[in-house]
């Protein structure tokens, strides 16, 4: 819990002074052509700024409930530098992608969380499938939620227009669900259990 409640204390003092410094977010945020120019950091630092209060909220919101959950159960298995690297990992793996495929855009923006709460959610989900999670105060359990959120980041995705990085959660989760698996392989036997015998 605490490594959690760090995360969100850095994302927070990262991503509230840049609500009203619009160069230190344009410093942060993913930006291909900086990338081709050297500027790796990006590829970390644009998950630590957010475009409003609200999204920061949301993403920190995730993070709060679903990274208490499973800190601890990663801590056991790769201690507490292994669960800020999966964080960090998490960030990195879910833009990746992205920067493949728009590089040589110099339009294309990226920053958010997402990604690496995503990873944080999905390997929570692979470890207790049916726990009730709540959508907007509506209990839905946890596999609904992954092949409903599936589904709709695929559609919108392919859809745009709405300023979203959908392939980030995407990636992210698979990320949060791979990583999982090689730290325990056993969460896979496990996970097809669960489903079968509900």
């Amino acid at each position: 819990m605490t490594l959690t409640l760090l995360l969100i204390a850095v994302t927070c003092a990262v991503s509230i002074p840049c609500f009203t410094h619009h160069q230190l977010i344009e410093k942060l945020l993913f930006w291909p052509p900086a990338i081709v120019r050297g500027q790796i950091y990006r590829f970390v630092t644009h998950g630590f700024v957010h475009a409003n209060s609200a999204h920061l909220f949301f993403n920190m919101f995730t993070l709060f409930f679903f990274g208490r959950a499973i800190e601890r159960f990663f801590v056991s298995y790769i201690g507490a530098a292994g669960f800020i690297g999966f964080y960090l990992g998490g960030i990195v793996a879910a833009i990746v992608p992205s920067y493949l495929a728009h590089r040589h855009d110099p339009n294309y923006r990226s920053l958010g969380a997402s990604g690496a709460v995503s990873a944080v959610l999905f390997a929570f989900i692979l470890a207790a499938p049916w726990t009730t999670l709540y959508v907007l105060v509506i209990p839905v359990p946890a596999i609904v939620f992954a092949i409903v959120y599936t589904g709709w980041s695929i559609y919108a995705g392919r859809r745009g227009g709405d300023n979203v990085n959908h392939s980030a959660h995407l990636w992210g989760a698979a990320y949060g669900v791979v990583f999982a698996l090689i730290m325990e392989p056993a969460l896979g036997p496990r996970f097809l259990e669960q489903i079968v015998a509900f």
